[in-house]
């Protein structure tokens, strides 16, 4: 077995590490060739470690780093990573790893690892070093749908509203259709819109359009649009990877809402989903909260603070299609420089207030 890096020749072919990634039971789109090309766009410097054996690559780790403004400081970030079974090569990858932030003037490490928690996992990242982080980037916590059953039994496992809603849509005359380039910008304007009604943030134009133009030549990803008499009324984001699918982003009027055009949005991709292979439809995040501690009225929970304002509906609306609640082990910091990385803390959390 060797280390090497996609600095170094002879590295595997972007098509190899997409491969494994796609193949790898903890695999994920976030740590695709592809996805660290993308965030190349917006200021992140991906940088790619894999620990082969003969040809075969058998754990491996996308790191991007962005720079700071500090004395040619970085910070590294693993999403959904690494890609490892917690074995002797995950031990050498991650000191090859840790060689590569230190050359880079990394003042932390934080990785996200796509496995669910539980104390095993906990377990193994702390003996390797890891701190646990409160500075989570991806959620903690999401819905997946089976998308091995037929459509009948996906239907069935939903709660009754909202199959009712999908079938709602339907009769109010709400159609979905696959979106081109062209219609990104309608796509945009739905997200700033449910960026005030909502207050949240969104990105850049620029950055959906870029995700656009990488993922969806591959074939990897679509935008479906719900309309209702040639008006726009929602639409979504949807990447396939190996055999997972992953609702990223989605976007909705306030006009028509009584058509459910969402439901019916939701149910199309994964539709879409399921007939290319996908096993798994993930529904990106919910919130990081016991359904024991939200209880059975969502508006009192809001009152208490158990969910944050606004976020009973979305909670409410993805629990709805059925699935399975995961909750991942969360993100762990590995610390180069504890001076920096307490400012660097005190940041984000300014950042996230």
């Amino acid at each position: 077995m060797h280390i090497s890096s996609s600095a170094e020749k002879n590295f595997p072919s972007p098509q190899e590490w997409d491969e494994f990634t796609k193949r790898f039971p903890s695999g994920h789109l976030l740590q695709s060739w592809t996805w660290g090309e993308f965030k190349a766009h917006f200021g992140w410097q991906p940088l790619r470690i894999a620990a082969v054996e003969g040809n075969d690559i058998v754990a491996a780790a996308q790191i991007l780093f962005r720079p700071l403004p500090v004395s040619r400081l970085t910070t590294a970030y693993i999403p959904k990573g690494p890609l490892v079974d917690r074995s002797v090569p995950a031990t050498a990858l991650l000191s090859a790893i840790h060689d590569i932030c230190r050359r880079k003037r990394a003042i932390s490490l934080k990785v996200e690892p796509d496995w669910e928690d539980g104390a095993e996992q906990r377990s193994w990242l702390e003996e390797q070093g890891f701190i646990p982080s409160k500075q989570n980037v991806q959620p903690r916590r999401t819905i997946v749908i089976d998308l091995t059953l037929d459509e009948e039994a996906i239907l069935a496992q939903m709660k009754p509203k909202t199959r009712y809603n999908i079938r709602l849509a339907q009769r109010k005359e709400v159609s979905v259709r696959l979106g081109t380039a062209d219609d990104l910008s309608t796509f945009y304007e739905l997200l700033e819109a449910t960026s005030r009604r909502a207050k949240f943030g969104i990105h850049t134009q620029a950055y959906y359009t870029q995700a656009w133009q990488l993922f969806a030549g591959q074939e990897t990803m679509s935008l479906f649009l719900a309309q209702y008499d040639g008006k726009t009324l929602a639409a979504l984001m949807v990447f396939a990877w190996g055999n997972k699918a992953y609702y990223m982003y989605g976007a909705s009027s306030s006009e028509e809402r009584q058509r459910m055009p969402n439901h019916l949005l939701q149910w199309e991709a994964m539709r879409w989903a399921r007939a290319r292979g996908c096993r798994t439809y993930d529904l990106w995040g919910i919130p990081d909260v016991d359904e024991s501690e939200i209880g059975p009225d969502i508006a009192l929970a809001e009152e208490r603070g158990v969910l944050s304002a606004g976020m009973g509906g979305l909670y409410r609306f993805k629990c709805g299609f059925g699935g399975r609640e995961v909750r991942y082990v969360g993100a762990y910091d590995y610390v180069y420089s504890k001076p920096f990385y307490r400012l660097l803390t005190a940041a984000w959390n300014w950042r996230r207030r």
